[in-house]
């Protein structure tokens, strides 16, 4: 009896936990999830592949999904392709442009009409759509008729209006109070807070099916928010993806290439010359740059770099700054002006490449070509090993310290050694017999 009784209880005590936590389970399966994405700048593929990524996720976990949106376009049909992303998908996408001082202009519009509920707080900005594409600064006719009749066919999605798109497209940049007047958007709310208490019980269109929405906490139903942003690798990638910072990349690997050269082995300065220009690399590969005009401007550094070589700081000194100054200027020819890269910015880098190489590489080469000298005299000279070499280390010739290399074998600290080479700046030496 007494083991039936013992199970008894314990079913006992089974049920009421299950009872207990049950309820809870439920209320928690059923709490709405809004997840606020914060998208800010050009629509690149970094920017795009996180934003795509984060909607993926949130029709996994059945949320609602609100775009933070500050961009001034994309480049090429980058942000067409994820509007249709944003279109197809299966839950809510609200796109709110905001906060106060953002602007959606370009082709960053096709994210704004792609979604479920277009929206907008006072003090920002909507278009215009003219030109699209961020790296033709003159769009022809035809392809910008062509992609404001997209906008204008996506409007009514979002709940604007497809006269207040074209509007938007073809004019200049709207208000909050204008483009809420003329169907541009539907709502405008200050703050995430207030839009999300804005949205609440709005009906949206999203996988074909009509939505309530569940936005604002309530004493009955609590609602989730999370807030995302890019991640750090993204970021980056991101990051450099403007013309500016490829051209800053590309002149900082140069500088530290051509640097690197002048060292013995591979350092610091070579080191960031292959970080700089391996981000360099990739923004090219995104970032709508002429490639003629970064030709020139490499030339020009070269120019620059070879006059060092044969010590004639004038002539291929200038022909080179000049090389470089028009690549500079024809890299980021006929981009728009946003994008561009400032003039300013451009005669900075070209005073400082005349500076770098006519001065810094200059002192550096003769410091070397000084120390180099000072090793060949050094040859055939008794030292002692000031560390273990095994096989580089430091040792001291002449009652200067170098740094040496073995020529065979390991020597301990404190032997008596003979320099019989000279690498680079790297002494080649072997143990001197007593």
């Amino acid at each position: 009896m007494a083991p039936t009784r013992t199970r008894v209880a314990s079913a006992l005590v089974v049920a009421l936990v299950l009872c207990l936590c049950l309820p809870a389970l439920a209320v928690a399966a059923a709490t709405p999830t809004v997840d606020i994405v914060k998208v800010h700048g050009i629509v690149d593929p970094a920017l795009a592949g996180y934003v795509r990524g984060t909607i993926l996720d949130a029709e996994r976990d059945g949320s609602t999904v609100i775009l933070q949106l500050d961009s001034l376009g994309s480049y090429g049909d980058q942000a067409a392709s994820l509007a249709r992303t944003i279109r197809s998908a299966s839950i809510p996408v609200v796109v709110w442009v905001g906060p106060s001082g953002a602007r959606v202009a370009g082709g960053a519009l096709f994210l704004l009409y792609a979604g479920s509920l277009a929206a907008m707080a006072p003090g920002a900005g909507v278009g215009p759509g003219i030109p699209f594409d961020l790296g033709e600064a003159s769009e022809a006719p035809g392809d910008a008729a062509g992609r404001t009749a997209q906008l204008v066919a996506l409007a009514p999605g979002a709940q604007a209006t497809g006269d207040g798109a074209r509007a938007v497209s073809a004019g200049r940049a709207l208000p909050a109070g204008p483009a809420l007047a003329q169907g541009a958007v539907a709502m405008v709310a200050v703050d995430i807070p207030g839009l999300l208490a804005k949205l609440d019980g709005q009906t949206v269109r999203a996988g074909g099916r009509e939505v309530v929405l569940a936005t604002a906490n309530r004493i009955d139903r609590p609602v989730d928010v999370r807030f995302h942003e890019i991640g750090p690798f993204r970021g980056v990638l991101h990051a450099i993806s403007t013309p500016t910072a490829v051209y800053v990349l590309l002149l900082l690997g140069l500088w530290a290439f051509a640097f690197e050269l002048t060292q013995p082995g591979f350092g610091v300065a070579g080191i960031a010359a292959a970080l700089a220009l391996s981000l360099a690399v990739y923004g090219l590969s995104v970032a709508p740059v002429h490639g003629v005009g970064i030709a020139l401007l490499v030339a020009g550094t070269a120019l620059m770099g070879l006059d060092v070589v044969i010590r004639r700081v004038q002539w291929l000194t200038l022909g080179g700054a000049t090389l470089f100054a028009a690549g500079s200027v024809f890299a980021s020819r006929g981009l728009v002006p946003a994008v561009r890269v400032p003039l300013w910015l451009i005669i900075v880098a070209t005073a400082g490449s005349v500076l770098f190489f006519g001065f810094a590489m200059t002192v550096a080469l003769r410091s070397r070509e000084r120390i180099h000298t000072a090793q060949v005299g050094l040859v055939g000279l008794v030292g002692e090993a000031r560390s273990d070499l095994n096989p580089e280390g430091g040792v001291l010739v002449k009652g200067s310290l170098w740094r040496a290399r073995t020529m065979d074998g390991t020597i301990r600290k404190g032997s008596r050694i003979r320099v019989r080479a000279v690498e680079g700046l790297i002494l080649r030496v072997e143990p001197e017999s007593d």
